[in-house]
């Protein structure tokens, strides 16, 4: 039913009150990491530490037997098509062989994420982290969640590389050397103070908080002025300048995430920013649903739930590190 909410719990989960569940929740959430590194193979001390950690408490060994019956029963409804793609069972099977992308998908989340990352940036941060920086030109930065920046500084202009996620601009004014922001085979170069920028799927997005920025993509170019943004996939001429309200400009720097007419795919991506984990809709017809709203970064979960709310989709909770959405 539209509008409602419900949590359904994979196979082995009693639906019992929160409070009742604390002691299993935590032995599944170990056991799902478990499968999950089993996934990606074991040192022999890890191998130890997972035995050990199986004969430490049976809730132990019996929610990694539950967790690998339950990927194993996702493999053979993979295997098999359903006659109609209408009914509960048949729902079932959509969520099951979502649930193993997911954790295939997991595997590779944790497994490799943030590495090349790291491996291009002088400055990055993690999941939930902001950072704010001085630069050796005095130029201020603040970095947004899983995000990364690298910095290419000489005599003739101060060129940051916007590797990850996203980044805000106050720049020290040297008229010598342009201050010049990369991204997505764009440039931003500022003819003023701050502004920031946003690497997305397509490309990135630029906003103007003070004065002008000049932005490039695709042999062309176009003057944001102040609250105005503009965007580019990657080799693309920049869209004509638009209105922006000064307060939505960066808003993740107040914790906030404001979102206005946005599909939920792109909204779960940057709540992807602010959590651990994977949040995974079942149909594409999901993911194209648009949501608008302010929520809080500091509570990604509780954001979720009123998402799941305003669109009248549901959840399927595999631990706090795997989420799947359906109609």
């Amino acid at each position: 039913m539209a509008g409602k909410m419900v949590r359904a719990y994979p196979t082995g989960v009693s639906m019992k009150e929160d409070d009742d569940r604390s002691s299993s929740n935590s032995a599944r959430d170990a056991a799902i990491e478990w499968w999950v590194s089993h996934k990606a193979g074991l040192s022999h001390e890890e191998q130890a530490a997972f035995e050990k950690w199986l004969e430490s408490d049976p809730a132990n060994a019996a929610a990694f037997a539950d967790i690998s019956q339950t990927f194993e029963h996702v493999k053979r409804l993979r295997r098999s098509r359903p006659a109609s793609p209408s009914g509960f069972v048949i729902r079932k099977s959509w969520i099951a062989g979502a649930a193993a992308f997911a954790a295939v998908s997991l595997v590779f989340y944790l497994s490799f994420d943030g590495l090349p990352t790291l491996l291009r940036s002088d400055f990055s941060t993690g999941t939930g982290e902001t950072k704010s920086l001085t630069l050796a030109d005095g130029s201020h930065v603040e970095l947004d969640a899983r995000s990364a920046i690298a910095l290419r500084f000489d005599t003739g202009q101060r060129r940051v590389i916007l590797v990850a996620g996203e980044g805000w601009f106050e720049v020290a004014r040297d008229p010598a050397r342009p201050f010049i922001v990369e991204a997505a085979g764009g440039t931003a170069t500022a003819l003023g103070t701050a502004f920031g920028v946003e690497l997305n799927k397509a490309g990135a997005r630029v906003s103007v908080a003070e004065h002008q920025v000049k932005v490039a993509s695709g042999g062309e170019n176009v003057i944001v002025a102040e609250n105005q943004q503009t965007a580019y996939d990657a080799d693309s001429p920049p869209n004509p300048p638009s209105p922006v309200s000064a307060g939505s400009i960066a808003a993740w720097r107040r914790g906030k995430l404001i979102v206005e007419d946005k599909p939920l795919g792109e909204v779960l991506s940057e709540l992807g920013r602010y959590r651990h984990g994977y949040i995974y809709c079942v149909t594409a017809e999901v993911c194209r649903r648009s949501v608008t709203g302010v929520f809080a970064t500091s509570n990604p979960l509780q954001a979720l739930r009123e998402i799941e709310v305003f669109l009248g989709v549901h959840s399927v909770h595999l631990t706090n590190y795997l989420v799947l959405l359906y109609e």
